[in-house]
């Protein structure tokens, strides 16, 4: 016991100010945590079921114009056709 008290176990410190340091301890490593995870929380990209692709082929533009009634049946065929040797 006599180690303890004549400053190697803790350096020295009294009480207080032994668990100032490990606040300070803690303290440092929430953080270092904290930030490791939005590091990596931000390299991830974020893919949701919810995020809707609006990107439409030539092709499904077409197809929509002709079920619209835009273009007749024909016009249609032609473009296809068109689309097709692109």
């Amino acid at each position: 016991m006599g180690w303890f008290c004549h400053g190697w176990g803790f350096g020295g410190m009294n009480g207080t100010l032994m668990y100032l340091w490990m606040f300070i301890w803690f303290f440092f490593w929430a953080t270092a945590i904290f930030l490791a995870y939005r590091l990596i929380k931000g390299l991830i990209p974020v893919t949701s079921p919810a995020v809707k692709c609006d990107y439409q082929t030539p092709f499904d533009i077409l197809k929509k114009r002709y079920a619209a009634g835009e273009i007749s049946r024909e016009d249609f065929e032609k473009m296809k056709e068109d689309l097709e040797r692109s």
